[in-house]
C-alpha cells in the first residue's frame, strides 16, 4: 500500500501536532489532563510558471501527488507527463508549491488562467460563471465487474490504512482499490477534494491503470468528487456518506457506477449496478 506521509521534504510542518488540554470525563466527576492530536491544516499556495494560481487549505502531506491530481482535475493538464517537476517552499505564511509546467502547457494555461481561493471542502471557489463549473469529458469504460465482497474488503482495509486519521479524528481518505478489493493507494487530508486530488495525482505518478479498480472515499460523494473521477477515467465510486442530486446526475451522464452509504455488510447502488457482480 503506498504513502508518502513520512516522507516529506524537510522544513514542512508536522501533519498532526498535540496541544495540551484537560478531559472532563461526563460519566463521572473525574478530570485528567493530556494532550490531544490534531491534524495540520496550513495554506498551500499553487504557483504554476511563477503565476500563483489558487490557494488551498490542506494538510502538508504528498503534495508531489497533490500536483498532479490538482493540476489533472482543474484541466490544467491531461497527462502527467505535462508536469516536468514540483518544488515546496516553506515560508511564515504557509508552502508554495511550484509546478514546473512543459512550456506548451504553461502557455495554454497562461492564457486561460483564472484566480480562485480555496478553503477545506469547497471546490468551486472563485467560480463567476455557471457555465464554469467542472464538467469532465471523459466517459467511464463499461466493461469492468467489481465483485461485492471486494468492496466489503476494501472498506475493512481502508480502516486500518487511515493512519493520521486514526490520530487526529480530523481528516478525510481517498483509496484505490484493485479488482479484489486490495488497497494499494491511500491519501489523507483535511479537506475531502484533496484528498482525492492527492489519490489521483499518486495514480497517475505510478501510471496505474484505472480499468482494473475502483475508488473508495471516506466522505459524502458530491458533484465535485464525481468530476475529478471522470477525470480519473474511475468507472465506480464507492462512498462512505451519501451523494447529493447533482453527483447522482453527473454520475450517469459519465457512466459512473455510485455506490454509497457503504459498510461492511451493505452498499446502495444508485447507478451502474450492471458493473457488480456477487462474487
Amino acid at each position: 500500500m503506498s504513502s508518502d506521509t513520512d516522507h516529506r521534504p524537510p522544513g514542512l510542518p508536522p501533519c498532526a501536532v498535540d496541544v495540551p488540554m484537560r478531559v472532563v470525563a461526563y460519566t463521572g466527576a473525574e478530570q485528567r489532563s493530556g494532550t490531544r492530536a490534531l491534524a495540520v491544516e496550513a495554506p498551500v499556495n499553487l504557483v504554476y510558471g511563477s503565476v500563483p494560481h489558487a490557494v488551498m487549505m490542506a494538510t502538508p502531506a504528498d503534495l508531489a501527488d497533490f500536483a498532479y491530481g490538482f493540476s489533472l482535475t482543474e484541466g490544467i493538464i491531461e497527462d502527467a507527463a505535462e508536469i516536468r517537476g514540483t518544488r515546496v517552499e516553506a515560508g511564515p505564511e504557509g508552502l508554495r508549491l511550484h509546478v514546473d509546467l512543459a512550456p506548451g502547457r504553461l502557455r495554454e494555461h497562461l492564457a486561460r488562467k483564472r484566480a480562485i481561493s480555496g478553503r477545506t471542502g469547497c471546490g468551486v471557489c472563485g467560480i463567476e460563471d455557471l457555465a464554469d463549473l467542472p464538467r469532465a469529458a471523459m466517459r467511464a469504460a463499461a466493461d469492468l465487474r467489481v465483485p461485492l465482497p471486494a468492496i466489503a474488503r476494501a472498506l475493512a482495509g481502508l480502516d486500518a490504512a487511515q493512519t493520521l486519521g486514526a490520530e487526529t479524528r480530523a481528516v478525510h481518505a481517498a483509496a484505490w482499490a484493485e479488482l479484489d478489493g486490495t488497497l494499494v493507494a491511500v491519501r489523507e487530508d483535511v479537506g475531502r477534494h484533496n484528498a482525492l486530488d492527492k489519490l489521483i495525482g499518486a495514480l497517475m505518478r505510478a501510471e496505474m491503470p484505472v480499468d482494473r479498480g475502483f475508488l473508495v472515499i471516506t466522505s459524502r460523494c458530491s458533484f465535485e468528487m464525481v468530476e475529478k473521477a471522470a477525470r480519473l477515467g474511475a468507472a465506480v465510486i464507492v462512498a462512505i456518506s451519501a451523494p447529493t442530486s447533482l453527483a447522482l446526475e453527473r454520475a450517469q451522464a459519465h457512466g459512473i457506477t455510485l455506490c454509497a452509504i457503504a459498510r461492511a455488510d451493505t452498499v446502495t447502488v444508485f447507478t451502474g449496478a450492471e458493473r457488480l457482480a456477487d462474487a
